[in-house]
């Protein structure tokens, strides 16, 4: 068949070619009988081979469609791979199957592949010419059907490959079982194509038994993906050894007339699989969801099981839990960071909250004053002519607002404050005498306080004063002393008085107010 070769030949490999033509002629009919018989065993065994990976790539179908039925979202993906490569596996596996019958029939030259079947008899079985040496090249090398079947091997051998990814030891098994590389003759001292390398120049029963090698090759490589598929199927999972049942609850306190919300789980289970939850002989949801009117006050306990399936029995087992959570009255914390009376006109700070739920969850209403949130503090304002305000707060729970509870407050104008000389750090209200560079410090200023000891701090701005020194009266319109003011006081002995009078101050409300007579004396 050296013409059909697509090897490289020189005129001496050309000379040995011819002869060795020559010496097959001769032998043609004198092949070993022996040898063939070999042959045939090897074939024979590899059909027995062949069977039992039919056998047990049957079993794995129906494991895998099985698992795919008990739980197809965790095992679809895997299973519909596993249908693609049967589908694959078959279609090689029959195409080497045609290439062998045709083989055995243009050997034969007496019946049709399907005069052989109509007998029940598979003519690759069968062969009267097994020690043919032309056949198999005709019909592999000069039809060009040799590279078919190359061409297809590689094809199935890619996609399998591929579809090993994570396997490199898999991976490397198929593409050796699988090999469609250059190869060398037997007569041929160069490398030749894989399909020259196979068929050219060899017996019919050897080439049989080549090919019926090749479909155990398919049928063993398909058993080596299935395997693996399966074990994808699992690749994620967590292994572990004990399994226990948990309780995660929203929170453990309940306000009456709300709801208690509880997660019930089976730790280290399949997240795909459905056990069934019972609390108190009851089954529940199947998300495992344990909700209850809270009704009435106190601890609350319950208990119950998760029925589950041994992933290695296969039974159902019982694993018992239990839990409780506390309900209490409604309650809400609201205090006055000022003071525990709330002033007219003025912006009162109020710190609210809800034991339990965030602050966004929180709602302020207020009769009688105007309300915001800054800061994580309530600004309540009192109009002018309210005498009471009454703070009402719910929250969010469950999705649904609920009441919390109310107070009411009183409401008072701001206290007048009193009015002090301030120099330095020091202040006078006329308990005591000043100090000249005390009191003629430019810096110096009136100012409004509720004293060191106040319980309120509030921002009082001066507007104006008049100084009565040594009878005569000088206005100011501001805080502190004008310079025409100090000119005079510099002139003052010690004894000698000066009477901050008239002092007007802008309170935090916007009103404006006069406070008492500052009198100082000259030490």
């Amino acid at each position: 068949m050296g013409g059909a070769k697509n090897c490289p030949e020189t005129p001496r490999q050309k000379m040995i070619g011819m002869m060795y033509l020559v010496l097959t002629a001769m032998l043609a009919l004198n092949v070993s009988t022996d040898i063939l018989n070999g042959f045939t065993l090897v074939d024979n065994s590899l059909h027995s081979s062949i069977a039992a990976s039919d056998t047990r790539n049957a079993k794995l179908y129906n494991d895998f469609k099985a698992a795919n039925a008990d739980n197809p979202e965790k095992t679809q993906e895997w299973y519909d791979k596993a249908l693609e490569v049967q589908k694959r596996a078959d279609s090689l596996f029959n195409y080497i199957q045609d290439f062998k019958e045709h083989i055995a029939i243009l050997a034969d030259g007496q019946k049709t592949v399907d005069e052989w079947k109509a007998q029940g008899i598979d003519p690759t079985m069968h062969i009267e010419g097994n020690s043919n040496l032309d056949v198999t090249g005709q019909y592999a090398i000069v039809q060009g059907n040799g590279l078919k079947l190359k061409e297809i091997v590689a094809y199935y051998r890619d996609f399998a490959a591929d579809l090993a990814d994570q396997d490199a030891e898999l991976r490397q098994s198929i593409q050796q079982n699988l090999a469609t590389e250059r190869g060398y003759n037997a007569h041929e001292k160069d490398s030749c194509d894989w399909e020259v390398a196979i068929f050219d120049g060899m017996p019919v029963g050897a080439s049989i038994t080549i090919l019926t090698k090749m479909q155990n090759d398919v049928r063993s490589t398909e058993s080596q993906l299935i395997q693996y598929l399966m074990d994808r199927t699992d690749a994620g999972d967590l292994r572990v050894n004990k399994l226990n049942a948990y309780v995660i609850p929203n929170s453990n306190y309940v306000i009456r007339g709300g709801k208690y919300t509880a997660q019930i789980i089976l730790a280290a289970v399949d997240s795909t699989q459905r056990p069934e939850y019972y609390i108190e002989g009851q089954r529940i949801n199947d998300q495992g969801i344990y909700e209850v009117a809270a009704s009435g006050t106190g601890l609350k306990k319950y208990s119950g099981w998760i029925a589950y399936q041994n992933p290695s029995t296969g039974e159902m087992e019982n694993l018992p839990f239990s839990s409780e959570y506390s309900v209490g009255e409604p309650a809400v914390t609201i205090s006055n960071t000022d003071l525990n009376i709330m002033y007219r006109g003025y912006d009162n700070k109020f710190s609210i909250s809800v034991p339990g739920v965030s602050n966004d969850k929180v709602k302020v209403t207020v009769n009688g004053a105007q309300v915001r949130q800054q800061g994580g503090l309530w600004i309540i304002k009192p109009g002018d002519a309210a005498k009471s305000v009454s703070i009402s707060v719910s929250a969010e729970l469950d999705g649904r607002m609920q009441p919390m509870g109310s107070r009411e407050y009183r409401v008072k104008a701001l206290p007048k404050p009193g009015a002090y000389f301030k120099s330095g750090e020091n202040e006078y209200n006329g308990d005591k005498s000043i100090p000249r560079g005390a009191l003629l410090n430019a810096a110096a200023t009136v100012i409004a306080s509720y004293g060191p000891d106040g319980l309120l701090d509030l921002p009082f701005q001066i507007t104006g004063f008049r100084a009565n020194i040594n009878g005569v009266y000088l206005e100011s319109k501001g805080s502190k002393f004008t310079k025409e003011q100090l000119d005079r006081m510099a002139k003052l002995k010690p004894g000698n008085s000066v009477i901050i009078t008239d002092i007007r101050a802008k309170g935090p409300d916007g009103k404006e107010i006069r406070l008492s007579p500052i009198p100082l004396t000259l030490n």
